[in-house]
């Protein structure tokens, strides 16, 4: 018996489980909904396990074949990583970051030509998701994500510590004082989907779990709630340090100081095959300098 699985089966693997569909894979990979099956249920007659159930039309793996796919993506990052080193070994190492909105506005990016200065022959690419990494659609080097959280086949470490106070423009305060939590009740508050228990967690913590705002405004990404209250539109919950940089500039400010709620910290995590890369491992390194130097 050949020791090595169908190689052509095993990427279809991978690109049906990653994005959890058939139809999805055979888009990704220019072929027929069919030549997917197909070749699955090779991989899985040559395996002798099943790795989907398929269900009404619809397609969903199998404990075992979750086990198998954080293998599979381990071997296919070493071969990637192997080809990329071979066909470029005099060129710029590329690192593909992958970094939710927020972070890579008001963190990464007035950091980044540090990075830079220190490591030229370092190409970057930076792609920003608030999706879980098990769902993104590209690969990465590096993702960065608040955790802890279960990545299989992933190192994963936290870097940043993170809190969470009522942020506002200081002229919003000349209009309406905020000296006590029970002041929101005359202001706006900011709200963002990807954070939406934040204030009803802040708030109860302030004990005043009952207040009513004056009204609410609601956004999809943080990163526009952020801008929001930059803009003078009302309170957000803002994150710190993330947001200290628009405080010393003066263009946020934070009037109640307590309570001060911790949340979950920022963690790099980079596939568990390719953590002997030097690229990686520099800029991980940078990451945790660079929040012990500005916590």
């Amino acid at each position: 018996m050949n020791a090595y699985p169908p190689l052509n089966g095993l990427r279809i693997f991978e690109t049906a489980a990653r994005l959890e569909s058939f139809s999805a894979a055979a888009n990704e990979l220019h072929v027929t909904h069919g030549a997917v099956s197909k070749q699955i249920k090779q991989l899985e007659d040559w395996l002798g396990v099943q790795l989907f159930e398929r269900t009404g039309g619809r397609v969903k793996l199998t404990d075992t074949g979750w086990r198998y796919l954080v293998q599979v993506q381990d071997g296919l990052d070493l071969i990637a990583n192997a080809t990329s080193q071979l066909l470029q070994p005099d060129r710029q190492r590329r690192l593909s970051i992958n970094s939710t909105p927020t972070f890579a506005m008001y963190w990464l990016l007035p950091r980044l030509a540090d990075f830079r200065d220190r490591h030229p022959d370092i190409d970057l690419h930076i792609v920003t998701s608030d999706r879980d990494i098990s769902r993104l659609d590209t690969p990465f080097d590096i993702a960065i994500r608040r955790g802890p959280g279960d990545w299989p086949g992933h190192l994963a470490k936290p870097f940043l510590e993170e809190w969470e106070l009522p942020l506002c423009h200081p002229a919003l305060l000349e209009k309406i004082p905020l000296t006590s939590p029970a002041d929101l009740a005359q202001h706006t508050l900011l709200y963002a989907d990807t954070r939406p228990t934040a204030w009803q967690r802040w708030l109860t913590l302030a004990a005043v779990p009952e207040l009513k705002p004056a009204s609410r405004l609601h956004f999809d990404r943080f990163s526009l709630a952020l801008q929001a209250a930059l803009d003078g539109l009302g309170v957000v919950l803002g994150p710190l340090p993330m947001a200290q940089r628009e405080i010393d500039a003066g263009r946020l400010v934070a009037p109640l100081s307590l309570p001060i709620v911790p949340v979950r910290d920022y963690c790099w995590i980079a596939p568990r095959a390719a953590i002997d890369d030097t690229a990686i491992n520099a800029f991980c390194q940078w990451l945790e300098q660079q929040a012990v130097m500005h916590q």
